[in-house]
């Protein structure tokens, strides 16, 4: 997955903004001010390009197991967070996946009122 395809498919899920709460160099993206998806652009330059996402704990491990490419999130809980190495050996519809997990686990934590404003959103 690059850079551009990732970036377009976090923005794409309904109520989604971007933000850089850490320095310039972190993309959070966040639902319902929460953060669901986040990763170091300086790493996308050097060919290196990580997400951390959220997930439930025990698929968390269960994908820890089953992927080198899935690590305990850095600099994160590594009970909830996992780091995905995007070096091409995960191919892009499972790490939509993912990152759709990742997304509904934060949209379930949100109050239903502001679920309900996320879901009358027109975008």
């Amino acid at each position: 997955m690059n850079l551009e395809t990732f970036y377009e498919y976090c923005l794409s899920k309904k109520g989604v903004s971007e933000h850089f709460p850490f320095d310039e160099d972190t993309l959070v993206f966040k639902v319902g001010g929460k953060m669901f998806a986040l990763s170091s652009l300086s790493q996308w330059e050097k060919n290196e390009q990580s997400v951390n996402l959220k997930c439930d704990p025990d698929r968390a491990q269960e994908l820890r197991a089953e992927y080198d490419e899935i690590q305990p999130g850095y600099h994160m809980s590594k009970v909830h967070w996992n780091t995905i190495a995007l070096n091409g050996n995960l191919p892009d519809k499972f790490v939509k996946e993912l990152i759709d997990h990742s997304y509904e686990l934060v949209f379930k934590s949100l109050t239903k009122k502001i679920q309900n404003e996320i879901i009358e959103l027109k975008n």
